[in-house]
């Protein structure tokens, strides 16, 4: 899941975003009955059926006497993760929350309650929960990409420049990484640096609206028209309804003349996006 962080930043997330344990430590279990206590185990950290994993993970804390607080830890997270995954964010960061009581150095479920608020577009209280991630592990790649995500929510384009540097210098191959800071710096102005890293996610055939929708920026930014219309163009055609993309067009074909065609790309990305003449204007296009 990739939540745009405003027009042409990639969404990510942060579908990315809901981290998966597949470690589990050790449990003290009684003897019987075993078969039914592994099964909710597997159940509990594999990518069953939502509501099985629920079960399974529910199973396990119900039985708490039997498990080491490490792993009940880890139960919660995971059903957390499945909640998330089914839209009920509120359950989700209970369950985050519950994790973080019993194992504070636990950092999984810091970076998915803040997922889980990034869900509900509580962006302040996301980069909070990226910030403790880090803080525990300054190594954690995805919650440095995650909280570039919660900045780019908050137009703060500086700073998720800084943190998609860091996810990159970690953990260079995920997703949407490359034209994530390809946006932030083409908002920013740093256009040669922006179209190397536009380039390069196209390179990598992770070729999207949000890239092209980028790279169309850089273009009508650099003046090159006709190579902004061209992506512009292609981003349209994944995304039909995608208001940066229309109206960055519509900007570009005013500028070559296409007074017509202009103002019919400019009318029907306010028609989805009203606000967004005021974005280009933030990104310093007008």
């Amino acid at each position: 899941m990739k939540p745009r962080a405003s027009a042409g930043a990639i969404v990510s997330l942060i579908s990315l975003l809901v981290a998966m344990l597949f470690a589990w430590p050790a449990i003290a279990q009684k003897p019987k009955p075993k078969d039914n206590y592994l099964r909710n185990v597997e159940l509990c950290r594999d990518r069953a059926p939502l509501d099985a994993r629920i079960g399974g993970c529910t199973a396990l804390i119900d039985a708490g006497q039997d498990m080491t607080t490490a792993g009940l830890a880890i139960a919660y997270n995971n059903r957390g993760n499945a909640y998330a995954a089914q839209g009920d964010y509120d359950r989700a960061i209970q369950d985050f929350d519950r994790s973080i009581e019993l194992n504070p150095t636990y950092t999984k479920p810091f970076n998915n309650r803040g997922v889980a608020y990034f869900r509900k577009h509580e962006y302040e209280l996301a980069t909070a929960a990226f910030d403790q991630a880090i803080k525990l592990n300054p190594n954690y790649g995805q919650a440095f990409a995650n909280r570039a995500e919660a900045h780019l929510k908050t137009n703060d384009y500086a700073h998720a420049a800084q943190d998609y540097d860091q996810a990159i210098r970690l953990e260079p191959n995920l997703e949407g990484l490359w034209n994530g800071r390809c946006w932030s710096r083409a908002v920013l102005g740093a256009l040669q640096a922006a179209l190397e890293d536009c380039n390069k996610a196209l390179q990598s055939g992770s070729a999207n609206a949000a890239t092209y929708d980028s790279r169309g920026l850089i273009y009508l930014k650099t003046g090159q028209l006709g190579a902004a219309i061209d992506d512009y163009s292609a981003a349209i055609r994944i995304d039909p309804k995608l208001a940066s993309a229309l109206y960055g067009r519509g900007l570009a074909k005013l500028k070559q003349g296409d007074k017509a065609g202009g103002d019919g790309d400019i009318s029907a990305a306010k028609a989805i996006q009203g606000s967004i003449g005021d974005d280009f204007a933030r990104y310093g296009v007008q």
